[in-house]
């Protein structure tokens, strides 16, 4: 794959995670957890007869078997980041989920850095400290007028980019393990659908009695299958191809796009407090990773920006993965 077609595919798996928000708008009767079900059933599904495929199914059941508490670790997280960014869908706008999920490279860096002893670049902690005004500005005007649902719905938004940290910190702590015994690194991929079977175990009993009507699961499967299934296996190959601080940056067009869809599709305008708080965020992680492109490679450098905690980085899309 070339450079120009990996990007050219990075922007489309950006597209395909973007839908969640406006189709959760076209839904008839499903309520939340419901919704999480279905779609992390459909995940399921798709993953499991797409990794038969690529892994075959005896290999991938004896990764199931043999991946021990790392595999299933990762497995949590996948589950917390599914069933919470789709709850939080239902609770609050699209663009508080999305500019609140934004911060997960951030997040993860800061956990990195207690875990593994990462050292932070100053561009780094800058970034932190502007994305951490733009959401202050945004959920302290905004959310907070708006009501006690929209606080719920920023609260529970925000355990997807602290799942998203736990999970990629695991995996950045096997690699270097894997480097230390100049073995390959584990293969954590069977890990999202090992997230989504949780998922979709642990919304089941809240979901019922169903009332999600054909209408509401037949968009529900779109969800689970081209909104996640696919742009998740999409974004490995891509990231094979591009640097970790590109996925980044252009990972971050799930938020425009996804602002848009809610937008255009549904009649959801965001306010000027998320619309300023947002572009706070959104600028603080462009300048990042702007900064990080503009260095020269090299391979002990390329290794330091994959400690940065930025998820969808070759290794990181190795490993597991945006989206969420």
């Amino acid at each position: 794959m070339t450079h120009r077609r990996a990007v050219a595919l990075m922007v489309l798996v950006t597209l395909l995670w973007s839908i969640a928000g406006v189709v959760t708008r076209l839904l008839d009767a499903a309520a939340a957890f419901e919704v999480t079900f279905w779609r992390s059933a459909f995940n399921a599904l798709a993953l499991a007869v797409l990794l038969s495929w690529l892994r075959g199914p005896r290999a991938l059941l004896h990764t199931l078997r043999t991946g021990g508490p790392a595999l299933w670790l990762s497995g949590l997280c996948w589950s917390v980041m599914f069933t919470a960014f789709m709850v939080a869908l239902t609770l609050t706008t699209v663009a508080n989920v999305l500019v609140t999920m934004a911060v997960a490279p951030l997040f993860t860096a800061l956990a990195a850095r207690a875990a593994l002893g990462h050292r932070l670049a100053a561009r780094t902690w800058a970034a932190i400290a502007v994305a951490g005004a733009g959401i202050a500005w945004m959920y302290g005007r905004d959310v907070s007028a708006a009501g006690g649902t929209h606080v719920l719905g920023v609260v529970v938004a925000l355990a997807v980019p602290v799942a998203a940290a736990v999970n990629w910190t695991l995996l950045q702590g096997l690699r270097q393990r894997a480097r230390g015994d100049a073995a390959p690194p584990p293969d954590m991929l069977p890990a999202v659908l090992v997230g989504a079977v949780l998922s979709a175990a642990a919304t089941l009993p809240l979901s019922l009695p169903f009332a999600a009507t054909a209408h509401d699961v037949g968009w529900l499967a779109l969800l689970g299958v081209v909104q996640l299934a696919v742009p998740c296996l999409l974004a490995v190959s891509a990231a094979r191809v591009l640097s970790a601080p590109e996925v980044s940056l252009l990972a971050l067009l799930e938020v425009v796009f996804g602002v848009a869809w809610a937008w255009l599709g549904a009649g959801e305008a965001p306010s000027s407090t998320v619309l300023a708080g947002g572009a706070l965020v959104l600028a603080a992680l462009i300048a990042h990773e702007l900064l990080a492109l503009r260095r020269p490679a090299s391979p002990a450098r390329d290794s330091a920006a994959a400690r940065t905690g930025f998820p969808r980085g070759e290794d990181a899309a190795r490993g597991a993965d945006s989206v969420p």
